[in-house]
């Protein structure tokens, strides 16, 4: 397969992820707007998101205006170059924003001046790891400014909040985080929780966890009943739907555990938006391609 296919392949994975939501997504939202009061504010925010996310759908044209950094995973057979893989990804990234399923988001920090298409340093940030099928994997997600924003890192034990290290005190942290987004980040949304690591790591895993599927379960039976807990406690806070009020505060939650060391016990948060934009595709030695979740 060569590059010119690559990048046919990952711009659309791209359109994909920019104009169409996850129909577990929208399953979500639909399901708050069910359990708000008819006519009151929430109900009447979930109707216009689900509004937008039709239309977006029917004009193919972005979700939100802020379409978000690509974070992207990729894995790759052995002797397929990462350098290859990464080049044509920042090439799909431009080609996307030049036919707008992109915004030109990339920003110098020192000179404050925009790339102009939408590629930068980080931008597209990308994981890769080496497997055995023959595959090249790649998933992506689009993490918008706003809820990039509310993120958050604990550092266990925090004793304003009475929060031990242990799984009572990750809950009290997760809780604490969604307290104070309250309506910022655009709510309900969707947390990506890392116990453990260091303080690079777990955001990358917290990061990870938003690949999940709202509607699966984790396989570790205590971190499943968490994650459960969890939900239903951040729906009870009141903070609803853009902080209207409410009992739509959050979709899902979706926690992973790294190993850390003795002397650090990092909880790490982050905070997508109702517009959990992700998508995946998989592109075999041939050049076919399998769409995922």
């Amino acid at each position: 397969m060569n590059r010119e296919e690559y990048v046919e392949s990952f711009v659309e994975l791209i359109r994909r992820a920019s104009t169409q939501l996850p129909e577990d997504v929208v399953g979500a939202l639909r399901k708050g707007q069910s359990v708000e009061e008819p006519g009151g504010l929430a109900e009447k925010a979930l109707e216009t998101i689900l509004a937008n996310v039709e239309m977006a759908r029917e004009r193919d044209a972005p979700i939100c205006q802020d379409t978000g950094t690509p974070v992207i995973w990729v894995r790759y057979p052995v002797g397929v170059s990462t350098r290859l893989l990464e080049d044509t990804l920042q090439e799909a990234v431009r080609q996307a924003t030049a036919q707008s399923f992109l915004r030109p988001n990339a920003v110098d920090s020192v000179t404050g001046k925009n790339t102009g298409d939408g590629a930068g340093r980080a931008i597209p940030y990308i994981h890769f790891e080496e497997w055995d099928e023959q595959n090249v994997e790649v998933k992506v997600i689009l993490k918008g400014g706003g809820c990039e924003n509310v993120g958050a890192q604990y550092k266990l034990p925090d004793t304003e909040l009475g929060a031990d290290r242990d799984l009572e005190g990750v809950r009290k942290v997760v809780l604490d985080s969604v307290m104070q987004a309250q309506g910022k980040g655009c709510a309900p949304g969707v947390l990506g929780v890392c116990v453990g690591g260091d303080r690079a790591s777990a955001f990358a895993e917290s990061k990870r966890q938003l690949l999940r599927v709202l509607d699966d379960r984790n396989p570790d039976p205590e971190l499943a009943a968490l994650e459960e807990r969890l939900l239903n406690e951040a729906n009870q806070l009141g903070i609803g739907p853009m902080g209207f009020g409410g009992r739509t505060t959050v979709l899902g939650v979706k926690l992973g555990v790294l190993d850390r060391l003795p002397a650090s016990y990092f909880v790490t948060i982050s905070y997508m938006c109702w517009a959990d934009r992700r998508a995946g595709v998989r592109v075999g030695p041939q050049g076919e391609t399998t769409w995922l979740n």
